[in-house]
C-alpha cells in the first residue's frame, strides 16, 4: 500500500512539473516596463516622447519629467521616438522580476537642408540697376505707369472715403464749435462785417489770382 501511494505522489509530481515548464515555454510573462528618458548624457528628462509597443497596437507618452510605465511582454519590441530625436528599439529581455527598469539616452537628428542661392548683388544700388534694366513687357509697363501717375494717385486720394480717425477728428471739431458758440447767437456770415473786411483784405492781396494760377499750372 505504501508503495503505491509513493507511485501516485511521483506521478502528480511529474505532472505538475512538466506542465510547469510547458506553461513557461509557451506563453511569455507579463513584465512592468518603466524608465526615464533623458536628452543624450544629460540628467535632463524630454517630456513628450512617444513609448510604443507595435504589434500591441499600444502605447504611453513620457512626463514632464521624462518618465514613462507600461505593461509589457517578453519579447516584446519597444519603439522610442519624438521629433527632433533619432528613433530607437528596445527588446523586453526575460528577468525574474515582474517589473524592468530602464534609462535611454535620445540623440538628437541632424537634418541637412537645401543649400541656398546668393544672387549676385553687393549692395543695395546695384540691385536697384538690376532692377530698372529688366525688359517687362510693355502692356504691363504702361499700365505700372497709369496706375502710379500723379493724376492718378490724386483722384484715389480725393474719392477715398474718411476713415475712422478723420470721422472722430470731424466730430470733435463739431462738438467744440458748439460748446464753443452755445451762449452766442447764431450770425449768418453774409452778413457779418468781420466777414466781408477779410473778403475785401484777401482780394486786395490777390489770394485769389494765386489760386487761379496754381490751379492752371496743375
Amino acid at each position: 500500500m505504501q508503495k503505491i501511494f509513493v507511485f501516485i505522489l511521483f506521478i502528480v509530481v511529474a505532472f505538475s512539473i512538466s506542465g510547469q515548464k510547458a506553461w513557461s515555454q509557451g506563453e511569455r510573462k507579463v513584465i512592468t516596463l518603466s524608465g526615464l528618458i533623458v536628452q543624450g548624457d544629460s540628467a535632463y528628462g524630454v517630456p513628450g516622447v512617444n513609448v510604443y509597443v507595435p504589434k500591441a497596437g499600444r502605447g504611453v507618452f513620457t512626463d514632464y519629467r521624462g518618465f514613462f510605465s507600461m505593461p509589457t511582454l517578453e519579447g516584446d519590441t519597444i519603439i522610442i521616438s519624438a521629433i527632433g530625436y533619432q528613433k530607437q528599439r528596445l527588446i523586453v529581455p526575460r528577468v525574474t522580476d515582474m517589473s524592468y527598469h530602464v534609462v535611454v539616452n535620445l540623440k538628437e537628428s541632424t537634418i541637412m537642408l537645401a543649400g541656398v542661392e546668393v544672387l549676385p548683388y553687393s549692395d543695395e544700388e546695384e540691385f536697384k540697376e538690376a532692377f530698372v534694366a529688366l525688359n517687362l513687357p510693355s502692356k504691363e509697363l504702361e499700365n505700372m505707369q497709369k496706375n502710379l501717375s500723379p493724376t492718378a494717385i490724386r483722384n484715389m486720394a480725393f474719392s477715398m472715403p474718411m476713415d475712422g480717425s478723420l470721422n472722430y477728428k470731424f466730430y470733435l471739431n463739431q462738438q467744440s464749435m458748439q460748446m464753443g458758440n452755445r451762449n452766442f447767437a447764431t450770425t449768418i456770415p453774409f452778413l457779418n462785417p468781420f466777414a466781408w473786411i477779410e473778403l475785401i483784405k484777401s482780394i486786395k492781396r490777390g489770394d485769389f489770382k494765386r489760386k487761379d494760377n496754381r490751379r492752371s499750372r496743375d
